[in-house]
């Protein structure tokens, strides 16, 4: 009788043990005591600041379109570019020496500046040399979209380019696919590039406080790694369900085979 209990204790602990609870499942989880909050994401978003292999893309516009032709892409289908493809293709990559290279102004320094002072610095350097101010000239400096990569427990990992200013990592996600059930989502990893090297981040992704993480947006080139939960190397089942039938499954071959040596 004794084993028999102390038998159902230790299924009931496996079984508890073995599921993943509705914690580790939710995202930006509020304190119990809150409702309706309203959570401030940031005092000041800081501006990025480029970093090698980002990708920009120039444009230049004047009232003497002869003197920035050099500049802008041949071609209506060219300008109006969309696909990762044609942005490679037109866009200034900054290289190894944290520069870019531009038609008449050579190569260009702007490895640690923001887009708006590469904007400034280009505008200057024109003016000064190459375009009279007449011209009336403008300069429209972006980030041709962030590219980033996730991986592990993901729908759909790989790299991705999204076409705006600014992304949060619940939208690159959402963007992949979602974390999968075994994912942990209290522990993501973000290996993030900055001038002397990568360094590794972490965010909790079930706690409203995420959104007050400086890495809660996403910068270009960001790797976000998604690593499994315990319960998907045990082989017990994620849910209760699973969890139950696998326990049934090992204690009815157990008492089998028992039964089958008792016998003999």
């Amino acid at each position: 009788m004794k084993s028999n209990y102390l038998l159902f204790l230790i299924l009931a602990m496996v079984t508890v043990t073995s599921c993943i609870p509705i914690k580790k499942l939710t995202y930006l989880q509020e304190n119990e005591e809150q409702q309706d909050s309203i959570v401030s994401i940031r005092k000041m978003q800081e501006p990025y600041r480029l970093q090698v292999n980002d990708l920009l893309s120039i444009r230049l516009k004047a009232l003497d379109q002869e003197a920035i032709g050099i500049f802008n892409p041949v071609g209506d289908a060219i300008l109006n570019a969309t696909s990762e493809e044609q942005l490679y293709n037109d866009g200034f990559v900054v290289d190894i020496h944290g520069n870019i290279r531009m038609p008449t102004l050579g190569e260009v320094a702007v490895l640690g500046l923001t887009v708006v002072e590469v904007r400034e610095k280009i505008e200057k350097a024109l003016l000064e040399g190459y375009i009279r101010e007449s011209a009336k000239l403008f300069v429209t400096v972006k980030l041709a979209g962030i590219r980033y990569t996730i991986n592990g427990e993901i729908g759909s990992p790989g790299s991705n380019i999204i076409l705006r200013d600014e992304l949060t990592i619940m939208e690159a996600i959402a963007n992949s696919g979602d974390i999968a059930i075994t994912g942990d989502r209290a522990n993501v990893v973000i290996v993030r590039q900055y001038p002397i090297g990568q360094k590794v981040h972490h965010i909790d992704l079930t706690t409203i406080d995420a959104m007050k993480s400086p890495y809660y947006f996403v910068q270009p080139n960001d790797l976000i790694l998604i690593n499994p939960l315990p319960q998907k190397s045990w082989g017990t089942g994620i849910t209760g369900i699973q969890s139950f039938t696998t326990i049934i499954s090992i204690v009815t071959i157990l008492f089998t085979t028992v039964l089958l040596f008792t016998r003999l």
